[in-house]
């Protein structure tokens, strides 16, 4: 009798631990379905986290997870002179090894405003790119609007390049080999920069890196501008628009090359990776620049990721898609600092996450995170207070 009770407790916890599961599976699958279409499902667990404020603001590796070792990189806060006679901040990782080191500038994501994004929103991806090219990273805190609207920004920028140059020496880098990157509304900056420095035969640029770049201000048509500026998938019209009038609030700033580098001549700037997102309104605008770079005479290097939305490679530790966006970015910088050439034919390129057992992973991980949302908004739910 008893051990025939004992089987009933055991079936019925089995029973709901297998209802628990299927809702579950069902509710992270419902995630997958959006406005624009289906999306895989870690993008889906990632775009739902984010959508309804889920992730901790203190979220971090597990400790055993982190990596152990000595670090080779030191980091370092700096002031860089401007020139309206002001300063600006910059962070640079500095390897410890002795020898003249490539040069990365990197340009924050954030859409030129305040609060949108700053170099410590961004450092993963600058420790990331340092340790991948064993370069001096230096991530440039350039001002922001409203306060500083265009093109203090640009000018920001070329100023902490030309800082750069000059010290290159003391920081033990190399002029010969200095890139710049930047994602989102820094790679706008990037791109400026770079074309800046051309205009005024300043500093040479050996390459350029632009992830999700925004490439225009002006009111073109753009397929991906419609379709995904809703703010699910992390980039909404509303902020685009609000960066538009605070960050050029003139509209002849629409105009500028170095506000919209796609209206611009592009001859004789320097070779560019262009990485785009699938689910990103920016999408068409960047591979749009990537284009008229190559009809420039531009060596270009141009990859659409599908399957993942805007700002993707921030989340680079949690997706595959992200992992192998930073790695991408990492190789063309190698690539361009050991003048290895880019093919004449130029052609978009498409990234389709297809390796079996990666894929197998970011399932299961997408269901393990899935889960702990779920369980998550459940609990806010019922809000009870068992300490009292």
């Amino acid at each position: 009798m008893l051990f025939r009770k004992a089987m009933i407790v055991f079936s019925s916890v089995l029973l709901g631990v297998v209802l628990l599961l299927l809702a579950m599976t069902i509710t992270v699958q419902a995630w997958t379905h959006t406005e624009a279409g289906k999306v895989p499902v870690k993008t889906a667990v990632i775009l739902h986290a984010v959508y309804n404020n889920l992730l901790p603001t203190d979220l971090k590796a597990p400790s055993f997870l982190a990596a152990k070792g000595t670090s080779r990189f030191e980091r370092s806060l700096v002031d860089i002179p401007t020139s309206d006679n002001s300063s600006i901040k910059a962070r640079v990782y500095k390897p410890k090894e002795e020898g003249e080191h490539p040069i990365v500038l990197y340009f924050h994501g954030g859409a030129f405003m305040k609060g949108y994004g700053n170099i410590d929103t961004h450092d993963n991806i600058i420790r990331s790119l340092a340790s991948k090219t064993n370069s001096i990273v230096i991530a440039v805190e350039y001002r922001l609007a409203p306060d500083y609207p265009f093109p203090t920004a640009i000018f920001d920028g070329y100023d902490a390049l030309n800082w750069t140059y000059d010290s290159a020496e003391e920081l033990g880098g190399d002029v010969e080999n200095i890139a710049l990157a930047g994602d989102s509304a820094g790679g706008n900056v990037a791109t400026a920069v770079a074309m800046m420095s051309r205009d005024q035969n300043g500093p040479e640029i050996k390459a350029e890196a632009l992830l999700y770049p925004l490439t225009t201000f002006l009111d073109k048509e753009f397929h991906s501008r419609d379709v995904y500026s809703s703010g699910y998938y992390l980039l909404s019209r509303h902020v685009m628009e609000l960066a538009r009038d605070s960050y050029t609030p003139n509209e002849e700033m629409w105009q500028s090359p170095y506000s919209s580098p796609l209206e611009a001549d592009l001859t004789g700037m320097p070779k560019t990776l262009v990485i785009t997102a699938e689910f990103d309104p920016l999408r068409d605008e960047g591979e749009a620049y990537a284009q008229k770079l190559a009809d420039s005479g531009v060596p270009v290097t141009a990859t659409r990721y599908n399957g993942v939305m805007h700002g993707f490679i921030s989340f680079f530790e949690v997706m595959q898609n992200g992992k192998q966006g930073i790695n991408e970015t990492a190789n063309f910088l190698n690539q361009a600092f050991n003048d290895v050439p880019i093919e004449d034919d130029y052609e978009l390129a498409f990234y389709n996450h297809g390796d079996f057992k990666s894929s197998l992973q970011d399932e299961l991980e997408a269901y393990t995170i899935g889960s702990y949302l779920v369980s998550k908004q459940a609990l806010s739910m019922f809000p009870f207070n068992f300490g009292s």
